[in-house]
């Protein structure tokens, strides 16, 4: 006692200020204090054990006689650990002090919002404990998984009970251009360009594009994308639809616009109002390299020259194959040298024919429908191959014919009042897009619901028009 009095005068001594200056003896009760006439006069103090000295604010009262005001003020003490590599949920916790039984429960009370499975290494989680009740009871944990939502699980006085929260998300449009050096996807990743925006701009292009030949130095591409962002500015992860792409391909610009009609089907259009969908694919497989060509060529495994009655792209074994348009599946099976195969009926007049599959896609069977776009298999190098790559035909009134020069059928186009208002949108965009370039944070849209960044819009689809 005589020595936290010692202490006590010492600090004393140190903050001064008639204001907040009392003085200390050994009585009960306190001395007088000279009367400031601008202050109004303290409260006694009656006993010196409920004396803190604060350097800042002076003397404070606490509940607890001596210790820090905050901690009176805070009885939650929070621990903040990180998941490590390996490690579980229970053995953080375990580590953190927490009893075995009561992070157990909080961790079934967890499951019921979130599964501790998907938590990843190095997650920051803060540990609670109620310091009110010696040395701290465990009161419960928080973590934020994603910028858009927390999750917390707390003890009610009888149970743990577990709730996610989500904010509020925004969606920003971004404008980006760049030259593409090497390939788009690259030059699109050096550009900040998210992966999922650059896939579907491919995608979206791939009907007309040949990647490999028809990309060249100097080319370039420009992309307006949804961005989500929280209220406090932090980006969600994921992005929202592309609005607006154009490739600039030797010299020659090729823009696209999203368009909704008043039926709410959502596709891509030229600046003209015509689909850029087509009946199929130019290519069905991402960022691949074209290895073989259509027409004669010496056989790598034969030895001996032969007609090649389709196109080789070489990639790696397990790249996902793409119907190249919607259909029915014809065949589907092991086919002597093709290996796995699978041919799709389009129409009466096309069918397309993927071989050397290391395997099927889900659901793939004789009479099956698949949507254009749809996985149907995977790279392999099964039947009479040097090595895994996709051999794709195109097969027109039964006979073989080049994939990258026959004329593919065009999608819809707009008209009438539709073509008066994609018109009106088109310049409405193009002015966004020049206006964020201009800004670097984006422009501010339409605010989205949380559950957009963790489920991004699928594209539309309808028996109509397809996928």
């Amino acid at each position: 006692m005589l020595r936290r009095l010692a202490v006590a005068a010492i600090a004393l001594a140190a903050v001064g200020g008639g204001g907040i200056a009392t003085y200390l003896n050994s009585s009960s009760k306190p001395l007088p204090v000279a009367a400031d006439p601008g202050v109004a006069p303290a409260a006694p103090l009656n006993d010196l054990a409920a004396v803190s000295i604060d350097s800042s604010q002076g003397m404070a009262v606490l509940d607890d006689g001596w210790g820090d005001s905050e901690q009176a003020a805070d009885p939650v003490e929070r621990r903040m650990v990180n998941l490590g590599r390996g490690e579980t949920l229970m053995q953080v916790l375990l580590d953190a002090n927490v009893p075995q039984p009561n992070a157990h429960e909080a961790i079934t009370a967890l499951r019921a919002v979130y599964d501790p499975r998907r938590m990843r290494t190095g997650q920051p989680i803060e540990v609670l404990f109620d310091r009110t009740e010696g040395n701290g009871k465990f009161i419960g944990f928080a973590f934020q998984p994603a910028v858009e939502r927390s999750v917390a699980v707390n003890f009610d006085g009888v149970r743990y009970q577990a709730a996610e929260t989500a904010k509020k998300l925004q969606r920003r449009a971004i404008a980006v251009r760049t030259n593409i050096d090497s390939s788009l996807f690259e030059s699109g990743r050096k550009a900040g360009v998210p992966m999922n925006v650059l896939t579907n701009l491919i995608r979206n292009y791939s009907y007309d594009v040949d990647f490999q030949r028809d990309i060249q130095p100097g080319d370039g591409f420009e992309v307006l994308y949804e961005q989500l962002v929280t209220e406090d500015g932090d980006v969600a992860n994921g992005a929202g639809e592309i609005i607006y792409a154009a490739l600039t391909l030797s010299g020659k610009k090729r823009a696209i616009y999203r368009y909704e009609d008043g039926e709410g089907i959502v596709e891509y259009f030229s600046a003209k109002g015509e689909s850029v969908r087509k009946a199929l694919l130019r290519t069905p497989i991402d960022g691949a390299r074209l290895s073989s060509g259509f027409g004669m060529r010496k056989h790598p495994v034969l030895g001996f020259t032969k007609m090649h009655k389709g196109i080789d792209f070489a990639a790696p074994t397990g790249t996902p194959i793409y119907a190249a348009g919607a259909g029915t599946v014809d065949e589907v099976g092991p086919k002597g040298s093709y290996g796995n195969y699978i041919r799709i009926r389009h129409n009466k007049e096309i069918a397309t024919a993927y071989a050397h599959m290391s395997r099927f896609g889900n659901g793939m069977r004789r009479g099956a429908r698949v949507a254009q776009g749809e996985v149907i298999g995977y790279v392999g190098t099964t039947g009479r191959s040097t090595g895994a790559h996709l051999h794709y035909e195109i097969v027109k009134n039964g006979q073989q014919v080049n994939p990258l020069s026959v004329e593919m059928p065009t999608g819809r186009n707009l008209d009438g009042k539709e073509l008066n208002r994609f018109k009106g949108l088109v310049a409405n965009i193009d002015n966004q897009f020049e206006q964020g370039l201009t800004q670097p944070e984006g422009i501010a849209m339409v605010s989205a619901p949380a559950s957009a960044a963790v489920k991004p819009r699928a594209r539309g689809c309808d028996k109509k028009h397809g996928c």
